[in-house]
């Protein structure tokens, strides 16, 4: 049963995010502490084979492919500001833009 208060990422996200090239000392204290309080969800085998058919359905990259499969295994909505992730009609999708 997932927490409804509980936020989760990907490790993708995860790694994407503490991996970041360019940022400053502030930025990834800011980025380390956000990342603690989110359950990291690691790939499993239906993440995988989710994961496949979206590559192969929606020709996504790798990356984006396993956070999108990692959502949709969770049945949670997600949150990011790629609007190529607007391609996935299953996906429920929070379209974040920063003005």
């Amino acid at each position: 049963m997932l927490d409804e208060k509980q936020l989760y990422i990907s490790v993708i996200t995860e790694l994407e995010l503490l991996a970041y090239k360019g940022i400053t000392n502030e930025e990834d204290i800011i980025i380390k502490d956000f990342v603690s309080q989110c359950k990291t969800i690691n790939i499993n085998s239906s993440i995988k084979q989710e994961t496949i058919r979206i590559r192969k359905t929606f020709n996504m990259k790798l990356p984006d492919s396993i956070i999108i499969a990692t959502a949709i295994y969770l049945d949670l909505p997600l949150i990011t500001s790629d609007i190529e992730f607007k391609k996935v009609e299953e996906l429920t999708l929070i379209l974040y833009e920063n003005n």
